[in-house]
């Protein structure tokens, strides 16, 4: 989960490379490289009916499609981020999701959120709101990339099917649009070296997914929530120290609040799974030893 993390972390160097090519264009090569690698690996391994049951079942095939939606405008507005020197702002995004993960719950679903939940998510709107007016524009990148982010997670819920075939069936909806689009535009005059970057962000899409599906299996909630922090850290860093985005005071105040925001989200999340964990050992009841 470590890898993964730090591979998104670095992610936007990759993508900055990438901005003399027109933001669609990079979205387009993703998805389609991205269902290459994917449906390889699950040719291979016997799995594409699967991905095919996923996307003829009605009810998950309409979860699917709009998971997919929200996927690539994810996708879609991290890279115009890193083209257009905003990766600060996108690391804002990534550090909200989960805070705005649970105010949709909260709107959809009904969930009922704990005090520390409240508190959490009224500073995130707080740091949120400092930012929009101490810069006079609200960062509609950083909002863009939560929202979708967090419909994402939503409609993952109505998924049936595993985390690999899922995403699978997923980069199915939009990689035939995408590679309808690439050739309708027609052949791009790029050189040797933008076409290995561009070929090349379909594995670097891929692979970490591939992990972090595996990888969310073996960890606790709280663990990969904590892990997952080091994302948007990262690129924060990458943008301010290596891209030379500004951070101005308004920043400095506003990711304090943003932080203790999580820290507040991370404690409660903590102390629900050892609730529930103490729950589900009061319910198995004692052990019982036969002889």
């Amino acid at each position: 989960m470590v890898a993964v993390c730090v591979i998104w972390g670095l992610s936007p160097l990759y993508f900055r490379a990438l901005s003399h090519v027109p933001t669609l264009e990079v979205l387009c090569h993703r998805a389609v490289w991205s269902f290459v690698l994917f449906f390889g690996i699950l040719g291979l391994q016997g799995r594409l009916g699967l991905v095919r049951a996923a996307l003829t079942r009605p009810g998950e095939r309409l979860a699917i499609a709009a998971a997919s939606l929200a996927i690539s405008g994810n996708w879609y507005l991290f890279i115009l981020a890193t083209a257009v020197d905003r990766v600060t702002e996108s690391s804002l995004g990534y550090y909200i999701f989960p805070l705005v993960s649970v105010a949709l719950g909260r709107v959809v679903l009904g969930e009922r959120l704990s005090a520390g939940q409240w508190a959490a998510v009224a500073l995130a709107a707080a740091a949120v709101g400092l930012i929009g007016w101490g810069l006079g524009s609200m960062p509609l990148i950083a909002l863009g990339l939560a929202v979708a982010m967090s419909f994402y997670g939503l409609m993952k819920r109505f998924v049936a099917a595993g985390p690999m075939v899922s995403v699978s069936a997923e980069i199915a909806w939009v990689a035939p649009l995408a590679l309808a689009w690439l050739i309708w535009r027609g052949g791009a005059d790029h050189d040797a070296a933008t076409w290995a970057l561009l070929i090349g962000s379909g594995p670097l899409t891929a692979i970490p997914l591939m992990i972090f599906a595996y990888a969310a299996k073996r960890i606790t909630m709280g663990t990969q929530g904590f892990v997952m922090y080091l994302n948007p850290t990262l690129q924060a860093v990458v943008a301010v120290a290596v891209l030379s985005e500004p951070f101005t005071g308004w920043h400095v105040v506003a990711f304090p609040l943003i932080w203790l925001a999580l820290a507040i989200y991370s404690a409660e999340a903590v102390r629900a799974e050892r609730r529930a964990r103490r729950s589900a050992t009061s319910a198995a009841g004692p052990a019982t030893t036969v002889m």
